[in-house]
This record gives structure tokens, sequence and C-alpha cells, in this order.
């Protein structure tokens, strides 16, 4: 199933995108899509079972703002440098263990609201990421396996990174991941039945209509299951938390001097096979 939110910033209902990409009223289901309702089977049975039926209510998608397709997330674990061609493009040694840093919640927007380039930031960047939703409380899991067993869905996620802040401000790489606005999210909520393989996703990001990023997750260094094994080894997953798993070669630190990070007036658009795409204008803070 694709699961969506849509309609004004705070105040958004549950969706759906049916087999013929018709969007479809929820509310009557569900009162949201959040990890009480993805830990919930009878819930997701309900809306499994109304999606085959085909009459929930259309809603008309012209003009309709899609926020993110998670509502309530308690945390968002990101893994950095996870992909070999991303490791070899900064000079950095491949990990020997999965790099975990966070987002804070808040930091969470639509796909395609605007992206806040922060005050004095000289050196903004992108990152396409196959962001991984809990479905089931895992705490110290015991295989890849087990790790995979407790995702309830897959997203498109943006880790927006101001990499001064992130490397050259002294502390954790936290500074630099935080700002308002740095993680849109979406536009659906791709239950994990949909994708036959995590490992086996296409990433593309475009900067003003250039290509710069096109990658897959075959080369993770540490898979997902894997991730979710591993974080589970150092703090609870409940349902509705979300992993940002990393992103592949072609980010702005990259390339060569000059480096093109991000301005105001930029317009970014991504997405990942099956999962969907993004696009955002930024602006000034």
């Amino acid at each position: 199933m694709k699961l969506l939110r849509v309609g004004t910033t705070g105040a958004e209902r549950p969706a759906l995108l049916d087999a013929d990409g018709v969007l479809r009223d929820l509310t009557g289901v569900v009162g949201d899509i959040d990890g009480t309702v993805l830990a919930d089977d009878a819930a997701l049975a309900r809306v499994r079972a109304a999606a085959e039926a085909g009459d929930l209510p259309v809603i008309e998608a012209a003009g309709l703002r899609v926020g993110p397709p998670l509502g309530r997330i308690g945390k968002v674990v990101c893994i950095g440098l996870n992909y070999h061609d991303h490791a070899r493009e900064t000079g950095a040694e491949p990990p020997a263990e999965p790099v975990v840093f966070f987002k804070a919640p808040d930091t969470v927007i639509g796909p395609n609201d605007t992206v806040l380039v922060p005050r004095r930031s000289t050196k903004t960047d992108w990152e396409v990421e196959l962001a991984v939703v809990i479905g089931k409380t895992a705490r110290y899991l015991d295989s890849a396996a087990d790790g995979l067993a407790h995702v309830a869905g897959y997203a498109v996620a943006h880790d927006v990174s101001e990499r001064e802040f992130q490397i050259e401000r002294g502390g954790t790489w936290d500074k630099g991941k935080n700002c308002e606005t740095f993680n849109p999210l979406g536009p659906w909520l791709v239950t994990a039945d949909e994708i036959a393989d995590p490992q086996d996703l296409t990433l593309r990001l475009w900067v003003n209509g250039t290509l710069k990023q096109h990658g897959t997750t075959a080369e993770q260094i540490f898979p997902v299951g894997e991730v979710v094994r591993y974080v589970s080894q150092f703090m609870t997953l409940y349902p509705g938390d979300v992993i940002n798993t990393g992103t592949p070669a072609g980010v702005a630190m990259g390339h060569p001097d000059p480096k093109p990070y991000l301005r105001a007036g930029d317009v970014v658009e991504l997405e990942i096979t099956g999962l969907g795409r993004q696009r955002q204008e930024l602006k000034d803070a």
C-alpha cells in the first residue's frame, strides 16, 4: 500500500494512493498514519480491506499539499557514510560499524515543502536517502532478518546537511543536520510487502534539472536489515521511528572546488524506485 497524509501543516489527514493512482480518503478507517496504526495489525487489515473494496471516498488532488507520510514521529535515526561510492568520493574509509547520529522529528516536512537555507550558511548540501519506518518495537535484535521483520515500510528522505556546521564547527554532526526543514519525507509510506528487495532500489537527485546523484542501495555498506539490527543494540526502536540509511555518491561536498552548494532559488528534485518523487524550492531562513 501507498499511504500518505494530505492537507495543511499540522492538519493533515490520512489517505491512500490506490492501484490506479487515485487519491482516497482514509479518515473513516484510521485517525492518522502513525506508529500506533503501523503496530496494529487489525488497523492495517482494515485499511487493506477498504482499499481492495474500492469504495473509499476520492480526494481531489489538484492543489492539495502532501505532508510527511508519517505523523507523531518518535525519533529520526540517521546512518552516515553508508555507501561505498559516497565514502570514496569524500576520501573517507568505510566505517567498521555504522555511524549513527540523530535528526529531531521537527526537521521533518512534506516532500514538496520549502527548504530553508540557514542563516550564515555557506555549505548547504543535498542527500537523497532511503528512509525505513519501524512497525514493531525492536530491541536487541539477533539478525538482519529480524531487522527486516520489524520494518513497516519505506519512504524517500532528503537528508539536507550544512557541511560547515556539521564538520568544521566542532562537536558532533548534529549542528549541521538539525536546521529547520532539513528532512523532507515522502510523498508516500510504501508498506514493506511492496518492496521485494530494499537492496535493489535506484536513488536519483537533480539540482536545477541537472542529475547529481544516481545510485543504488546495492552500494550500501550496511544493508537495511543489518542497520535495524545494529541500532537496536543501542536504543529501543518503536513503531513510528524513522531511520535514514545514508546517501550514495554525488553530494556537493564530493565535487571539486568550487563546490556547488545550495543557495536560495535552487530547486532540488529526488526520487527512489517505487517510493515516489520530491521537489523543493530553497529560500533563505
